[in-house]
């Protein structure tokens, strides 16, 4: 027989996979501003954002405390190094700007995607108070997906035009 799931139940596990999504973000995008030479407006956006997702994560905690619910920290750790291994993976590539600008974009449109779904389950719980500060993250995540769609021509030709240099285009 199978399990019967709850709307409270799907928000709250929302809520710990949207904690732990967010330490993926962090580890993502860390070692990216710290590689970054040749990018300075890609490492401006990413910086802008590594603070606007430490803001998120207080939201997050502070829903979650509203909840009586705490993050889960197997999540958070497993989910960080995913992210970090994820980084580093790239860091090999000829193109590693492009591939992080491609994975970045990708990454913020799932963090809408969740943010939707952890909305549409907190107003199917009751949880009305959480909406507010979810929605504040779902806003900011969109303005990065739209920032990160709105640059990939621009690292695109940077690329290329730093590929017919001696310079090292990739970071």
């Amino acid at each position: 027989m199978a399990k019967t799931i709850s709307a409270k139940d799907v928000f709250l596990s929302g809520l710990r996979n949207a904690h732990a999504m967010e330490k993926q973000a962090l580890a993502i995008m860390q070692p990216q501003v710290n590689r970054l030479q040749h990018y300075p407006e890609v490492s401006a956006l990413l910086q802008r954002h590594i603070e606007e997702t430490e803001g998120q994560l207080r939201r997050l905690d502070e829903v979650l405390e509203q909840v009586d619910a705490s993050a889960s920290g197997f999540k958070d750790t497993a989910t960080a190094l995913s992210g970090t291994l994820a980084a580093l993976g790239h860091t090999m590539a000829d193109d590693e700007i492009l591939k992080n600008t491609f994975a970045n974009h990708a990454f913020e449109n799932f963090e809408i995607a969740a943010y939707v779904s952890l909305i549409t389950t907190a107003d199917l719980c009751g949880a009305s108070s959480a909406t507010l500060l979810l929605q504040q993250n779902l806003d900011e995540e969109r303005r990065m997906a739209a920032a990160l769609h709105d640059s990939i021509e621009a690292v695109t030709r940077r690329y290329v035009e730093l590929g017919g240099s001696d310079e090292r285009a990739d970071i």
